[in-house]
């Protein structure tokens, strides 16, 4: 099996998709399609991918290095999150561990580049990092008959940060957590989209620091459900479709717990997931004529 990474390279709109090969060489995917999405993914994209990798037929891909990062997928239908699904970060909230999954949604448009500016909406104080384990669907999930058969629906796994703003979220919801979640900017994804089949997803170290101070440090094992828990059961309220991006939960180590201070701008928010690479985000106002 040909280890690969899937990516996107180019401006907002107009990215390229690509894949990596095991030496770092980028290499161009357009002969094979126009972008890294449901309709790509259900086609075997994954497989067909490393067919033409090894087949040599793919082109390189000139000034990959000089090229903006963008979301590894393009806009996916669904953003579906789930909510407290590490025992300690429940703890820190006040929370027991959930009897049964949390979930919430972001909008699709809060996706945007690993590297890309984190932009702070106006009037927020309380803006919150969430290092998670993304999951890509790559076949349609409906009603499956148990959590074996869910990671067959899994295209790959990504670094997914669930930025918050917890006043909004918390205070001035009424209880639906996506007033806070939805806001431009509010789901750095990637730097890569890594095939399921290349990663142990329930035993990966993930991390996160705000100006290379330490914040989450822990573990995918540590997850109340699994992913193919959380898909099993997901595919019982709704149907998954190939392209969309199911956050997992973050763990221990968020400002929401009342140790740690908010992000202000002028910050700049890091994060990894053990084998699935890193992000970088500087923390800006958003800008007077976005308001206009």
């Amino acid at each position: 099996m040909t280890p690969i990474k899937l990516l996107r390279l180019g401006d907002p709109g107009a990215e390229v998709p690509c894949v990596l090969d095991g030496a770092g060489t980028v290499y161009d995917l357009r002969p094979l399609t126009a972008d890294i999405d449901g309709t790509f993914l259900a086609d075997d994209g994954v497989g067909r991918a490393r067919a033409a990798l090894d087949a040599g037929t793919l082109p390189m891909l000139s000034r990959a290095a000089d090229r903006r990062v963008g979301a590894p997928i393009a806009r996916p239908a669904a953003v579906i999150c789930i909510g407290q699904n590490y025992a300690a970060h429940a703890a820190e909230t006040g929370d027991p561990a959930p009897s049964t999954p949390i979930v919430f949604f972001k909008h699709p448009n809060t996706v945007v580049g690993p590297y890309d500016d984190l932009i702070i909406p106006p009037g927020a104080e309380k803006v919150d990092w969430e290092v998670e384990l993304g999951v890509v669907i790559g076949r349609r999930a409906r009603y499956l008959g148990s959590p074996a058969e869910a990671l067959e629906h899994v295209a790959g796994f990504v670094v997914s940060d669930d930025v918050s703003e917890r006043a909004f979220q918390l205070e001035k919801s009424l209880g639906q957590w996506s007033k806070g979640k939805s806001f431009e900017s509010f789901n750095p994804l990637g730097p890569w989209l890594v095939p399921a089949d290349q990663v142990d997803h329930q035993r990966l170290r993930l991390w996160s620091t705000v100006n290379g101070e330490p914040r989450q440090d822990s573990t995918t094992a540590d997850m109340v459900y699994t992913v193919a828990e959380l898909v099993y059961q997901l595919s019982h309220f709704l149907v998954l479709e190939p392209g969309d991006l199911l956050n997992t939960g973050t763990p221990q180590g968020v400002a929401l717990s009342g140790r740690l201070p908010y992000l202000r701008e002028g910050d700049v928010l890091e994060m990894g997931i053990e084998g699935l690479g890193t992000q970088r985000q500087p923390l800006v106002a958003a800008r007077e004529e976005v308001l206009q």
